[in-house]
């Protein structure tokens, strides 16, 4: 498959598609300074799985988890978490699908310096007014490894059980999507494989849905499937991959086409 190709990717059920893009276009700017970040993007992501989105820089992968994860908006196009179609929602509606129906883990972790860890995993739910089902966290704080680690606050911890905490926060409300924005971007390998070897862990034994923007193979091959995306669009899609396969397919949509280099139009 050549990286001008748009890969037809198949349908499901509405039951088993936890979010999904109809022709998602976003346009910053316009006239000469217009940018399309976006260029008309269908996907689906089904329940239950991992699906990791990489691309070379400015391809769109954070743009597209931006719009999917209702923290911009699209310029034309459809997004839908579930059944809500977001574009039709009101900010407080959208307010609504965020805090109730989307984790979000992000690679800064985010974390309230003066909060204790376990202040810190359980505050969406406080802020929401939500009662917190004691047995499935004390299950994520187990799986985590941080039942130790509760009372200490965000300085006392190392930056892999910083994204810990940021991991069990995002799943305490049990969504129906987490979005990850480069979990591992700040991390060593040690710490970036505990919290990539429990995103999948997650998928498997909560029937979670994750959806990863990273740029690393290695965080990738972690993945149910690969998206990756090219100016703007979907070229090419990996089920079951391995780091060397998605670092092959990266490295072919990073090297200029010849023509290109030579100046041919």
């Amino acid at each position: 498959m050549t990286a001008t190709s748009i890969p037809r990717l198949s349908l499901g059920t509405s039951e088993s598609i936890a979010a999904r893009t109809v022709e998602l276009r976003k346009v910053y700017g316009s006239g000469a300074t217009q940018l399309v970040a976006l260029d008309g993007v269908s996907v689906e992501f089904r329940r239950g799985q991992l699906t990791a989105i990489m691309g070379p820089s400015g391809s769109g992968k954070s743009t597209l988890l931006h719009c999917l994860a209702a923290l911009d908006d699209a310029t034309s196009g459809q997004v839908f978490i579930g059944k809500a179609e977001l574009n039709t929602l009101r900010d407080k509606e959208l307010t609504r699908i965020r805090r109730d129906r989307i984790g979000f883990i992000f690679q800064s972790f985010n974390l309230v310096p003066t909060l204790t860890a376990l202040e810190n995993i359980t505050l969406p739910m406080d802020i929401a007014g939500h009662s917190i089902d004691r047995a499935w966290l004390d299950s994520i704080i187990g799986t985590l490894g941080l039942t130790d680690r509760l009372t200490h606050t965000p300085s006392q911890l190392s930056g892999g059980q910083q994204q810990r905490v940021a991991c069990a926060r995002a799943l305490t409300s049990r969504p129906q999507i987490i979005f990850a924005d480069e979990p591992t971007g700040n991390l060593d390998s040690v710490a970036g494989a505990e919290v990539l070897g429990f995103l999948r862990r997650a998928t498997r034994e909560f029937g979670q849905t994750v959806v990863m923007v990273t740029h690393d193979p290695v965080a990738a091959g972690y993945a149910d499937r690969v998206l990756f995306l090219a100016d703007g669009r979907i070229v090419d899609e990996k089920t079951a991959p391995t780091a060397d396969r998605v670092h092959d397919r990266m490295k072919s949509l990073e090297t200029p086409r010849a023509d290109v280099a030579a100046g041919v139009a």
